[in-house]
């Protein structure tokens, strides 16, 4: 019914974590270079910051995939109250329910999924590493 929300509210969150962490980045880089607002300077591109836009995506291409199911099946509609759970209280306590087991255990495996191509992708990017050093010398 509305499961697609709380990977939705997820993926809200972690575009904020995302902003706020380029603005902190972005600030204490100007800081760092006494640059103005009018200059030009290059900003450092933050590893973790684009491994939460892998998690932002996946969380957005699952809530856009159910989010599909749910209007191709009725339950989502184009009006007030969209939602058609929502219109009845004893349907609405269902919609809850199913929120609070299916759309946060959904939520859990997609960023458990991340956690694991961080994992890999950093013991990528240190044996590229390791293997680099090892050429130049």
């Amino acid at each position: 019914m509305a499961c697609f929300l709380v990977p939705a509210a997820e993926a809200l969150v972690t575009t904020l974590a995302e902003k706020g962490i380029e603005k902190k980045e972005n600030d204490s880089e100007k800081e760092q270079n006494g640059a103005s607002e009018s200059e030009f300077t290059v900003a450092r591109k933050n590893p973790f910051v684009q491994k939460l836009k892998w998690l932002r995506n996946l969380l957005l291409g699952g809530s856009a995939l159910l989010m599909f199911e749910h209007v191709w099946h009725g339950e989502v509609v184009p009006f007030f109250p969209f939602l058609t759970a929502a219109s009845d209280p004893e349907d609405a306590m269902e919609m809850l329910h199913e929120m609070s087991t299916v759309g946060v255990s959904m939520a859990v495996l997609v960023t458990l999924v991340w956690v694991g191509m961080v994992v890999v992708s950093t013991r990528i990017e240190k044996r590229n590493q390791k293997n680099a050093e090892t050429i130049d010398v």
